[in-house]
């Protein structure tokens, strides 16, 4: 980085975009991480609209939110040319000024060869914590496109650890944070902590805005965890399980990992419905739990989505809606781009007061601010991912208070799930203002299961 460069930003940092537009000029990677739902998208249209003579550019994206894309740009920046990247075509032959192409990630793996070849004016990233895993496919992939400038949207720049942070700089600005190795010994402390210089380095780097800072009329979001109670055969059902999934981890590590995450997701899969490990078995507390409180809802004319991160559970919510005569929309990974778009479309225009999405499918580029009321059904190991899912609701366009209910089946491996939220909380923001390279070790995994 440019000696002085931080004390020259620092008068535009509290301006967004004036921030990221001095960064451009820069020929300088910057990260976009605003607090979801406060505008990334509209800030970078306008940054590539501004920087649209300068030649093509290209947009990364989930496959699900890049028809979104295209038509954010056609309704705030007119003047760009945007095209959406599809499997069966060739990148027209003829970009240049104006022409802006939106690829999935997906896409821009198995195609990064023709990717590479175009020199593009910028390159964003939307929901950059993709490449979080430098080992994979896309991110290898987009290491390799060229391009004059670069930005990265996100959330969440760092999910789990700080090396998720040191993969997105890496496509950024390669060589500011070293090889990965040299960044764990230069930057992570041997208890965890991150040396100081790490923040003072990446901080001018890194617009975040908070929505307290930005929205402050932006209605209250309440988290609520709803104890889920298992009858006494459920119950019994489930420490039988537990002590045997136990049993079996201390007998035999030598599945490593992956054996205990298989014994701890079987449990949890137990906790949302037991037909899903056992069967025969009932549909389960949970779910029992899940169809009052909806009840509810329903009745007090409140809308809500419903999240699961397995689609299996999903496909045994829909019946419980069909049978109370609840009308709902559906979204999960399987979803084609444009029907997902309609079922958005038709949830917003209030055809249904319930909205089943997948954790993986639809965490992230929704908005769906026609609800008030979020109920995820299954804890998940990070918060931030939970997180994204929340803010499908509580974003931009809100106007009435949301409440976050997570149903977690009381003294079971979901319980210590919560408990985990503790230590993984605030390590984004902890990138900025010191943090952990917090990861769970074996012990740490087989411990959830005691």
């Amino acid at each position: 980085m440019p000696e002085g460069l931080a004390a020259r930003l620092r008068p535009y940092q509290n301006e967004g975009y004036a921030w990221l537009a001095k960064l451009a000029d820069c020929g300088i990677g910057s990260c976009l991480a605003d607090d979801m739902g406060l505008g990334k998208t509209v800030q970078l249209l306008a940054l590539l609209l501004e920087r649209s003579a300068g030649g093509a550019s290209l947009v990364v994206a989930p496959a699900g939110v890049c028809a979104n894309w295209v038509s954010e740009a056609a309704r705030f920046a007119p003047g760009l040319r945007a095209v959406l990247a599809a499997e069966s075509a060739e990148l027209p032959a003829d970009l240049g000024p104006g022409d802006l192409v939106v690829a999935s990630y997906g896409l821009a793996a198995t195609r990064s060869g023709q990717f590479a070849a175009t020199e593009w004016n910028g390159i964003v990233l939307d929901e950059a914590q993709a490449i979080k895993n430098p080992a994979t496919r896309r991110a290898e992939a987009v290491k390799t496109f060229r391009s004059k400038w670069r930005c990265a949207a996100t959330g969440t720049p760092v999910e789990n650890r700080l090396s998720d942070l040191w993969s997105i700089f890496d496509f950024l600005n390669p060589g500011l944070l070293g090889t990965l190795p040299n960044f764990r010994a230069r930057f992570v402390m041997k208890d965890g902590r991150p040396a100081a210089s790490l923040r003072s380095l990446v901080r001018p780097l890194i617009l975040r805005r908070l929505k307290g800072e930005v929205l402050a009329e932006l209605p209250p979001k309440t988290e609520i965890n709803l104890p889920v109670e298992l009858g006494d055969e459920e119950r019994a059902e489930y420490e039988s399980l537990r002590e045997q999934a136990l049993a079996e981890v201390v007998g035999n590590r030598g599945g490593g990992r992956m054996r205990i995450l298989a014994a701890l997701t079987r449990l949890r899969r137990y906790c949302c419905s037991p037909s899903l490990v056992i069967a025969g078995g009932r549909a389960g507390a949970k779910l029992e739990a899940l169809e009052e409180l909806l009840g509810n809802l329903r009745e007090n004319g409140h809308r809500a989505l419903v999240f699961s991160q397995f689609t299996d559970v999903l496909a045994l919510v829909r019946p419980i809606l069909e049978r109370n005569g609840w009308g709902y929309e559906y979204l999960d990974g399987s979803t084609p781009q444009v029907e997902r778009q309609e079922r958005v479309v038709e949830f917003q225009r209030g055809t249904a007061p319930f909205f089943l999405i997948s954790l993986k499918a639809g965490g992230t580029g929704l908005n769906l601010t026609a609800a008030n009321y979020v109920v995820l059904l299954d804890p998940w190991w990070n918060p931030a991912v939970e997180d994204q899912a929340a803010n499908r609701a509580h974003r931009i366009g809100q106007s009435n208070p949301v409440t976050v209910y997570r149903l977690v089946a009381a003294h079971t491996v979901e319980e210590k799930v919560i408990q985990l939220h503790g230590q993984k909380r605030g390590i984004s923001e902890a990138v900025l203002d010191g943090a952990s390279d917090a990861t769970l070790s074996e012990d740490d995994l087989v411990a959830l299961l005691r």
